[in-house]
C-alpha cells in the first residue's frame, strides 16, 4: 500500500435495511494514478463513491485523505478536502456560459457583485495550465459533448480538487473524443491529480488504468494491474463465472421490408427540427445499427417511431402499411417493441411490482384481462415464467422494480418487450451503464430476435456494440443520415470521424439507405 496515499478507505460498511451494499471495503488511491473501479450493477461501486463524496454516511469504517483521518458528512466536506466527481450525466445548465457553469456555487465576487470577468480569466488560465483549452464565454448548449465533459472536469479543478471520480466518462463520446479524454487524464495525473475511473468498458480499462480494483456483491474482490490480467479475467472477477466477450451470430438472411421510413421530419419538444428528411428501410431478420453522438436526432427518431413524438412530415410504414396517427398503443398492437433510452423515465414505473411492469403494454388484453376484469393470477404466473426465462435476480413477481439493480431493471424491460409477438424492435442504448454480464445477456436476446425474423433498429453510442451486433450501420449527424455501410466493410475510426461531422473519404464504401 502506498505511503500516505491521496485517498484511503478502511472497512467501509453501508447497509440499506438488512442488505449490505458495502461490506468491509478497503480501497487505496495513490497520488498521480488512474485507478479503475469495476463491478456488476449492484456491486456497490456507486454506494462507495457516494460515501467518499459525502452523499451517504457509512455505518462503519474510516476515510483518510493524504494520510489524515477525516469525516465526510456532506458534499461540502468532500469539496473542502479536494474530492470532486464528474457524473455520467452532465450537471450543466445549457443556456449558461462555460464560466457561469463552472463558478456556479463558488462565485468570484467583487463587493456584492459577481465578478464574471475575473472568473472567466481564472478559468481560461486554469484550462491552459491543465491542457483543457476552452472558451469561457461559449454557451454550453452550443458545445459538442466532448467539450461539455471538459467543462465538467474544469468545474471540479476550479474547486481545487486533487482527487477526481469519473463515472462512465466515455459513455457518450466518439472514439476520438475518448482518446482526447484519456490524454487529458494522463496530463492531470502528471500534475499529481489522482483519478478513480468507473467504467464497464474493459478495453478502456486495459488501455488507461494504472491499477484495477473489482467489486462483487458489496465486497472488494481483487486489485490488480493491466500487466497482470486481461479482459476475460476481469469479466470473470466481476461476474463470478466465465463470460464470453464475443457475440456469436450467423450471416443475416433479410426478408421482406418491415420498417419503411420516407422523408421523415420530426421536431423536438422545443419545436426545433431534430430529424431532417430521413429515409431508410429495415428488413425482417436484420439489425440496422444507428451510430451517432448523442444529440444528433437519434432520440427524436426513436420517439417518433414509437409514437412518443408527432411527425412533422414524411411517412412510416410497418409491414407495408402506412400507420396514420401514430400512438404507442396502436404501435404495440402492430407488433412494435421499444427498449427506451432512459429506462427509469420511459421504461418502468418504479413503484410498481415486477409483475405489473411486465404487462404495462398488454394488461388490458387476454390472458391478463377479461373485458374490465384484471386476472391477477395470470399476471403473477406470467411474471414467474419471465423471471426464470430472463434470469432476473429478484425474490419474486411482487418485488418493486425500484429495489432492483440497473441491470435487472433492464431485464424487466427486455422481458416485457420480447415476450410477445413482435415484428420490429427499436432498442435505444439498450446496454448503457450495464455490467459485462447483463450486457452479454441483452446482446444475446437481440441476436435471437434477429434470427427469428424480427427487424431491429439498434441505437447506440458505443461503436463496439454497433459493430458486433449490426448487419448494416447508419450514422446520424445533425438530424440527417450521413452514411450507410455494410457492417463488415467499415472501421471504428471511419464511423467515429463521420459521427464528428467529417465526411467519409472513401465514398465507395457508403451504401444507399434504401435497399
Amino acid at each position: 500500500m502506498t505511503k500516505n496515499p491521496a485517498l484511503e478507505v478502511r472497512g467501509i460498511t453501508k447497509y440499506f435495511g438488512d442488505v449490505p451494499a458495502n461490506a468491509g471495503i478497503d480501497f487505496c488511491l495513490a497520488r498521480g494514478e488512474i485507478h479503475a473501479l469495476l463491478g456488476e450493477n449492484g456491486a456497490g461501486k456507486s454506494t462507495l463513491m457516494n460515501i467518499i463524496c459525502g452523499l451517504y454516511l457509512p455505518n462503519a469504517g474510516e476515510i483518510y485523505v493524504e494520510g489524515r483521518k477525516v469525516q465526510i458528512q456532506t458534499p461540502q466536506d468532500a469539496i473542502r478536502l479536494g474530492i470532486g466527481m464528474v457524473h455520467q450525466h452532465f450537471m450543466l445548465i445549457p443556456n449558461f456560459s462555460v464560466a457561469e457553469n463552472i463558478q456556479l456555487g463558488a462565485e468570484t465576487t467583487r463587493g456584492f457583485f459577481i465578478d464574471l470577468r475575473k472568473a472567466a480569466n481564472d478559468i481560461r488560465q486554469l484550462s491552459e495550465d491543465y491542457g483543457l483549452k476552452i472558451d469561457p464565454t461559449a454557451v454550453v448548449e452550443n458545445l459538442p459533448v466532448g467539450l461539455q465533459q471538459r467543462v465538467e472536469i474544469i468545474k471540479v479543478l476550479y474547486r481545487r480538487a486533487g482527487i477526481l471520480v469519473l463515472d462512465e466518462p466515455t459513455a457518450v463520446l466518439t472514439p476520438q473524443e475518448a482518446d482526447d479524454l484519456f490524454r487529458v487524464m494522463r496530463q492531470l495525473t502528471e500534475r499529481g491529480v489522482a483519478i478513480i475511473f468507473i467504467t464497464h468498458k474493459l478495453k478502456e480499462v486495459m488501455k488507461i488504468a494504472d491499477r484495477i480494483s473489482v467489486m462483487r456483491r458489496g465486497r472488494m474482490i481483487a486489485t490488480t494491474t493491466p500487466l497482470q490480467t486481461d479482459e476475460n479475467e476481469l469479466a470473470h472477477l466481476m461476474v463470478g463465472r466465465a463470460v464470453s466477450l464475443q457475440t456469436d451470430k450467423t450471416p443475416a438472411e433479410p426478408g421482406d421490408i418491415v420498417l419503411g421510413v420516407e422523408n421523415l421530419t420530426v421536431h423536438d419538444k422545443r419545436k426545433v427540427e431534430a430529424v431532417r428528411d430521413v429515409s431508410f428501410q429495415i428488413r425482417a431478420g436484420e439489425v440496422l445499427g444507428l451510430a451517432g453522438v448523442q444529440g444528433n436526432g437519434q432520440t427524436e427518431l426513436a420517439a417518433a417511431l414509437c409514437g412518443l413524438l408527432p411527425i412533422s412530415a414524411g411517412t412510416i410504414r410497418i409491414s407495408g402499411k402506412n400507420i396514420p396517427g401514430l400512438n404507442p398503443r396502436l404501435l404495440v398492437e402492430c407488433g412494435v417493441a421499444h427498449i427506451p433510452e432512459d429506462r427509469l423515465k420511459h421504461g418502468l414505473v418504479q413503484q410498481y411490482t415486477i409483475a405489473d411492469n411486465q404487462v404495462l403494454n398488454t394488461y388490458y388484453q387476454p390472458p391478463f384481462a377479461n373485458k374490465l376484469r384484471r386476472k391477477a393470477k395470470e399476471v403473477f404466473e406470467h411474471s414467474k415464467r419471465l423471471i426464470s426465462r430472463f434470469d432476473i435476480a429478484a425474490a419474486g413477481p411482487c418485488v418493486k422494480t425500484a429495489t432492483l439493480s440497473g441491470g435487472n431493471q433492464q431485464k424487466v424491460i427486455v422481458s416485457r418487450e420480447l415476450s410477445r409477438a413482435i415484428c420490429l424492435l427499436v432498442a435505444n442504448q439498450p446496454t448503457r451503464g450495464l455490467d459485462v454480464g447483463s450486457r452479454r445477456y441483452v446482446h444475446y436476446q437481440i441476436i435471437e430476435m434477429r434470427n427469428r425474423g424480427v427487424a431491429l433498429l439498434l441505437i447506440s453510442s458505443e461503436l463496439d456494440e454497433i459493430m458486433s451486433l449490426s448487419d448494416r450501420i447508419a450514422v446520424m449527424y445533425a438530424g440527417k443520415m450521413a452514411a450507410f455501410f455494410d457492417a463488415s466493410q467499415v472501421s471504428k475510426r471511419q464511423l467515429g470521424l463521420i459521427m464528428s461531422g467529417i465526411r467519409p473519404s472513401d465514398s465507395k464504401t457508403a451504401q444507399q439507405g434504401v435497399l
